[in-house]
């Protein structure tokens, strides 16, 4: 009895309360001051009902039931007659949450941090999570290293027992790195392990990189670093003991000391092989990157899996699992390493499936696939398959999945997922070039034309320095074998004058018809045949040379031009590729019956090399040669080569560079060319994901043109850096640069800001 009556007691404690009645039983139950809970939830949890015997103890247990729903400010129990009345003051609701003041953290991120401690729209308010929304916040903001937050609260009360919370965050200054300290290193100094480190005390790229803004993500991340920085010099039994950060009383400067344990170092003993080896051990051997003596490397151990890895899964056992077993030998410092090899099951494609394609035919698609069904699974078709997908410039994304078939453990679907980018359009408008000027244009051009893979296009296109009229068709598929066939017809009008060339005009039309012949899977052989009628006529800016060449050669030529060329292309997409390269090498000649007899040697190279996953370094270099063979006295003046210009050597102006007629201050063009370029691309700042239209660069120009490649003068070579911009609009590329000359000479012409919209011939 003494005990009931502590319980009944510590009830009234809580705020509840019971009217005093004697034991009756409860014919009938309603309720009082219920504004948004329903009848229906009280009756839930009360654990009285109609029928039943209600005395004393019956009352504290049925208050306290009700009190755990935490839907209650108080409660009360009468009676009247043999009905129970449960009178209630409910917890006002959180109509809404509104923070002020936050421009670091966003605030879906904050409340989201605030649901985990229960504050939300629609639940129920409680006094006490007052305290909890500050230590919330403020955790919040430590992590990002604003130590100096202030965090108001303040509750608004509405009408229908409701609230809102309103948050005013002062966000303060972000704490700087005075000084990071490491204790305990004897190997390596102090500046070669902070060096590997993205914290650092303020330097002149501090602005830029926020690299002695503290955060503990990026303390986390450093300690990490400086663990594998140790583990991949042989220190196996490298340790973080401990580290502490601290700041100054004004809550702005930031010590950081970590406490580290080296070892000792050690080297690799014995490589081994074990478990069920599907291929041969001299096979697996020579994928290891780590060999008896080396220094141990956990990366060259992770990057050894890798290749083992992948190996096993171009022979179709895509899930193998590689697991490199140490054995530490503690007398002789040397770690034995066994490879233990798991290939698992053979894994072989049921079905091939193929989504987003709204336009593009499957057989498109399909005709691009290395993996075929019905084969095993090899991871290498299938990421070659990607890649050749990602390269017909059809789709803005392609991905690809394996999941496995229901009930049989050896077979996989592979599921592509192809999002389709605008791959034809119709222009007629204006353009600029820095090569050409204004362009007057209308243009129709399909490269996926009817979802067939196929290219067509029409073109018209007007400015100072041309008119060109043209008809392109090209079948990529000409053969199932991929044997490609193009069709060219144009009719063009050139003034040279107007693009900085000495001055003649010239009138062409003609055809061509190629072919492309696949070699092997980056490899392809390409040949074309084609005929022009050209009409040179020469104005008062032409230079004597030309003039010479004229009288001698005659000015209207039938040309039969025979063009070769061998590509090896490994990019992995063509637009924006960020990975792998292109190398061509071509050569043209006019045939023995034309008016004219040259040929033209050129090659190119462009390679892209990631650096990180944004940053990607851009190298392209190309060299081009051509010279007279027969009667022809020279290399016709309007086949020479320029440079200058947005798509040479950027910072001079279009096609000035080189040999020039110094009495009309205008190029003359020569018979070799030697470009190279230099790009660090990154992605547009600020810009979280990696853009898919947008490409930033800072690029380093070098070249010229010279009369003859025995003219060639390392000297005479311009050199010139700056930044760019290319936009693929759904229109057409947009391309700006802004370029410094490192080297010019009296007489270049510069212009340092260049840009271009369109596709100029």
């Amino acid at each position: 009895m003494q005990r009931l009556l502590l319980f009944v007691l510590s009830g009234f404690l809580l705020s509840p309360s019971v009217w005093a009645f004697s034991s009756f039983k409860v014919k009938d139950i309603r309720t009082e001051g219920l504004q948004r809970i329903s009848e229906g939830s009280v009756y839930n949890y009360l654990p009285v009902n109609i029928g039943d015997t209600l005395d004393e103890a019956g009352s504290v247990s049925a208050i306290q039931s009700l009190f755990k729903t935490g839907f209650f400010h108080d409660i009360t129990l009468k009676k009247s007659g043999d009905t129970l009345i449960i009178s209630v003051v409910e917890r006002p609701s959180i109509s809404d949450i509104e923070i002020e003041g936050n421009d670091d953290i966003s605030t879906e991120q904050l409340t989201d941090a605030l649901k985990h401690i229960g504050l939300e729209k629609g639940r129920i308010f409680n006094n006490a999570l007052l305290e909890k929304i500050k230590l919330e916040l403020q955790r919040q903001y430590f992590s990002q290293g604003k130590y100096g937050v202030r965090i108001k609260s303040s509750i608004e009360e509405l009408e229908r027992s409701r609230v809102n919370i309103n948050i005013e965050i002062n966000e303060g200054e972000v704490a700087k790195i005075k000084r990071i300290t490491i204790v305990g290193n004897e190997v390596f100094d102090d500046e070669t392990l902070t060096d590997q480190f993205n914290l650092s005390p303020p330097t002149f790229f501090s602005f830029f990189s926020n690299s002695d803004s503290y955060a503990q993500q990026k303390l986390r991340a450093d300690l990490e670093t400086l663990r594998s920085y140790y583990l991949d010099r042989g220190y196996i039994n490298f340790n973080i003991d401990s580290s502490q950060v601290s700041i100054t009383p004004e809550k702005e400067d930031i010590f950081i000391s970590i406490n580290i344990s080296e070892g000792d170092k050690y080297t690799v003993g014995k490589v081994n092989f074990s478990g069920d080896l599907i291929v041969p051990e001299d096979e697996l051997k020579e994928l290891v990157l780590i060999s008896p003596g080396d220094t141990f490397s956990r990366q060259m151990i992770t990057e050894s899996s890798a290749r083992l890895s992948e190996h096993l899964g171009e022979s179709g056992y895509a899930f193998a699992n590689i697991n490199p077993i140490p054995e530490v030998d503690e007398t002789n410092k040397s770690v034995d390493l066994t490879f233990f090899i798991d290939p698992g099951k053979r894994v072989y494609v049921r079905k091939i499936n193929i989504t987003g394609n709204q336009k593009t035919n499957d057989e498109v698609l399909r005709r691009e696939m290395r993996q075929m069904e019905g084969g095993w699974l090899s991871t290498q078709k299938v990421n070659r398959s990607r890649i050749r997908l990602q390269r017909l410039g059809f789709f803005d994304d392609v991905s690809v999945e394996t999941p496995s078939v229901a009930g049989a453990a050896d077979q996989v679907d592979l599921n592509f997922n192809v999002t389709e980018r605008r791959s034809g359009n119709f222009i007629a408008g204006i353009s600029y070039s820095g090569d050409s000027g204004i362009l007057l244009n209308a243009s129709i051009s399909e490269n996926n034309f009817l979802g067939t893979g196929k290219r067509v296009s029409t073109n018209i296109d007007k400015s100072a320095a041309r008119t060109i009229y043209s008809f392109g068709y090209t079948d990529p598929y000409y053969t199932l074998d991929g044997v490609s066939r193009g069709v060219r017809m144009f009719s063009r009008k050139t003034d040279v004058g107007q693009v900085n060339i000495a001055g003649y005009t010239s009138n062409s039309y003609g055809g061509s018809v190629s072919y492309g012949f696949p070699l092997n899977e980056y490899d392809t052989a390409r040949v074309e045949l084609g005929v022009e009628r050209t009409n040179v006529l020469t104005d008062e800016n032409a230079a004597q040379s030309y003039r010479d060449f004229l009288d001698a050669n005659g000015d209207e030529f039938d040309i039969f031009r025979l063009s070769t060329s061998w590509s090896h292309d490994t990019r992995n997409r063509a637009i924006f590729a960020d990975e792998g390269g292109l190398l061509r090498l071509s050569a043209e000649a006019a045939l023995p019956g034309s008016g004219l007899s040259f040929y033209k040697l050129s090659a190119r190279q462009s390679q892209y090399l990631p650096l990180t996953e944004s940053l990607t370094l851009f190298v392209k270099g190309e060299v081009g040669y051509g010279d007279r063979y027969g009667d022809t006295t020279a290399l016709p003046f309007f086949e020479n080569y320029y440079a200058g210009g947005g798509f040479s050597i950027r910072g001079f102006k279009a096609n000035t560079l080189g040999p020039r007629d110094n009495e009309k201050d205008r190029a003359l063009g020569g018979a070799f060319k030697a470009v190279g370029n230099i790009e660090l691309i990154f992605p547009p700042p600020f810009v979280e994901e990696k853009s898919k239209s947008v490409r930033f660069s800072a690029f380093f120009d070098i070249g010229n043109v010279f009369p003859h490649y025995n003219d060639f003068d390392v000297d005479e070579m311009r050199h010139s850096a700056g930044i760019s911009m290319i936009w693929y609009t759904p229109m057409a590329p947009l391309t700006f640069s802004w370029a410094k000359p490192l080297n010019d000479k009296p007489g270049d012409k510069i212009e340092r800001f260049q840009f271009s919209f369109g596709t100029f011939f």
